[in-house]
């Protein structure tokens, strides 16, 4: 099959390879980061004063294209750009339509996008013209306060706007809510039946020990066992067997008709089943979250126009993706397990 008429496209029977990492887990999921810029500064996620990347090291749309479509000759079936906030790439629409245009004609079966929801108002409808039909909106709490002092810049107002013209643009929204302690933990019944009646899902997330912090994650983590006890004391809930293809489980609330989501990295690691690769916008694939073992994509697209090399550099990576991740918090070990902060990697 041929996805490229440019010089070097992808065709024959490497290219069709599916990736099979050494645990025998197929790879069909490609995380991309577009940037790792970000117009809020969240307290679990980023310090307040961040180093961001040189605008030079960073890959052109077109080499994030290029990438994207090695990966889905290679098998590869979804794609999530994230960020950082994606939405504050230049030019991030011609990206999202590129890989768009695989999804109507088969080539992909979904492009979805991860979003604080700052800039949704503003490109809703775009997104859904474009070919997305899901998307996840990163809300931690409904109260306008909480939201400036977790998000340190953000505007609740803004975001809200934004889920309102996703919602209107006929956009599937799911809501991603970290848990931490002692500041949402007592609100998540209020934003689960806020969200069930909109029709949105709604996933909570443990906090993970990625990159420097101006926060201590010991005090911010809050083990989702302990909170599922706590939500079973006002809900129904029954575990199901509904997948997006990402990592988390998901139970039926039944007070409310609604899903609800766990994403368990500390307290149930979710690497058995993982199909999934992160690439950075600088060209770095990373095979595990929480591992630091990558490989440089960038040295060898810029270095040839024979795709051949890409593939070859895809699979000795897809080769060494590991079993699985060691996050570990605890006060005798409160530094990050990994270095790079997770608008590096993406979400």
């Amino acid at each position: 099959m041929t996805v490229n008429s440019r010089p070097g496209s992808f065709s024959g029977d490497k290219a069709a390879a599916p990736m099979i990492d050494p645990f025998g887990r197929m790879v069909s999921y490609l995380r991309v980061s577009v940037t790792d810029r970000c117009d809020f500064r969240c307290t679990y996620c980023m310090a307040e004063n961040m180093t961001f990347l040189p605008k030079k090291d960073l890959l052109t749309l077109e080499e994030l294209e290029r990438l994207c479509l090695a990966f889905i000759a290679k098998g590869v079936r979804k794609i999530r750009l994230t960020g950082g906030e994606p939405l504050v790439r230049k030019n991030i629409m011609h990206l999202v339509r590129a890989l768009g245009a695989r999804v109507k004609t088969g080539e992909l079966e979904e492009l979805t996008l991860t979003t604080n929801g700052s800039q949704l108002a503003r490109f809703a409808a775009e997104l859904a013209d474009a070919g997305v039909r899901r998307i996840n909106v990163s809300l931690d709490t409904l109260d306008p306060d909480k939201f400036r002092e977790i998000t340190r810049w953000g505007e609740l107002s803004k975001v809200m706007e934004g889920i309102e013209a996703a919602l209107a643009a006929g956009l599937k929204i799911k809501l991603n809510a970290v848990a931490l302690k002692g500041f949402n933990d007592r609100e998540i019944p209020a934003m689960i039946r806020w969200a069930h009646a909109r029709g949105m899902d709604l996933t909570v997330i443990e906090t993970m020990p990625m990159g420097e912090i101006d926060e201590d994650r010991t005090d911010q983590y809050l083990p989702l066992s302990e909170l599922r006890s706590a939500l079973e004391q006002e809900f129904t809930l029954v575990d199901n067997a509904f997948r997006t293809g990402g990592p988390a489980r998901y139970v039926d609330v039944k007070e409310t008709g609604g899903r609800l989501g766990f994403i368990t990295p500390m307290t149930h690691n979710f690497c058995e089943s993982c199909n999934r690769v992160r690439l950075t916008c600088t060209g770095t694939l990373y095979m595990c979250l929480g591992q630091n073992d990558a490989a440089d994509l960038r040295a060898v697209l810029r270095a040839s126009e024979d795709d051949a090399d890409l593939f070859a550099a895809i699979d000795e990576a897809i080769s060494r993706k590991p079993k699985g991740h060691d996050f570990v918090i605890d006060r005798a070990r409160n530094r990050p397990a990994v270095a790079r902060h997770m608008s590096v990697t993406g979400g």
